[in-house]
């Protein structure tokens, strides 16, 4: 069995001690800071810079893909940027949005993790009543990853994090925001890559029922903001997508108690994810 931990660690250097107790022996984390001096000797990552690219801002936080067992081997893909990559390198939009690595585990088969992340974007100055969106971002992480898929069948991937999107509805209701948000998981299932959760019973849902959240839903809070707490969360922004080669070994589930102390120090909560 392989474990595996989703997080956006908003920047939280607490974050970083909290995955050390887990029994994890992987994390795709999003938002993650330089991991403080107490932390880096019990994991290991890549050696790619800690900052987010784009957009004029400064932004020393990045995803990555961390080891923290010893019972896996980790090989890391090298970013490169799109307009310095050559054919067939790992080119990324927008560095510090998308990290890959190969992983090999005596309990698994070889397969490839990926840990996402979609920033927040605002329309251009022409734009009328201008609102952020996510949804753009989070097809530059999708184009970016297909470079890893090559044919319909042919991969073993996971692929996780905090894409900033709602699933199966709109902001507010609004089938405007809720077609734009499908694009992104209809191109990921294209690909073949599906959607498996976390969904319900895998994950505490939302009480009370947000009034934009449709009657049938299975979404499950994973994301706070400043103005809730852990058992006031209404907003599913991080999701779990697999192979069809992997679908039937893989499942996952939202840790989003309404404790506040369990929820652990960032806004959204941890993701786990099991692979047999």
């Amino acid at each position: 069995m392989l474990k595996i931990i989703s997080w956006n660690l908003n920047q939280k250097k607490d974050a970083w001690r909290h995955l050390l107790s887990t029994d994890a022996d992987l994390a795709l984390v999003q938002e993650a800071r330089r991991p403080p001096k107490d932390v880096s000797s019990s994991i290991t990552v890549d050696a790619a810079p800690w900052g987010t690219a784009g957009l004029g801002l400064s932004r020393p936080w990045r995803t990555a893909v961390v080891k923290l067992s010893d019972q896996v081997e980790v090989d890391w893909f090298e970013q490169r940027e799109l307009h310095e990559a050559a054919r067939g390198d790992f080119a990324v939009s927008r560095l510090g949005t998308l990290s890959v690595a190969r992983v090999t585990a005596p309990s698994c088969p070889p397969l490839l993790v990926a840990s996402m992340y979609a920033p927040w974007e605002k329309p251009h100055g022409s734009v009328e009543r201008p609102r952020i969106y996510a949804d753009a971002s989070a097809h530059r992480v999708v184009s970016d990853l297909s470079v890893f898929i090559g044919q319909a069948n042919s991969h073993r991937i996971i692929a996780a994090g905090d894409l900033n999107i709602l699933f199966g509805h709109g902001e507010r209701g609004s089938e405007f925001w809720a077609s734009r948000y499908s694009t992104v998981f209809d191109r990921l299932d294209a690909l073949g890559l599906r959607f498996i959760g976390p969904q319900f019973p895998d994950g505490r849902q939302a009480e009370p029922w947000p009034d934009e959240l449709p009657s049938d839903s299975q979404n499950v809070p994973t994301y706070h903001t400043k103005a809730q707490t852990p058992e006031t969360a209404t907003r599913q922004l991080d999701f779990v997508f697999a192979s069809d080669a992997l679908v039937g070994n893989v499942s996952c589930k939202a840790l989003n108690p309404a404790d506040p102390d369990s929820w652990g120090p960032s806004d959204h909560c941890l993701i786990e994810i099991i692979v047999e």
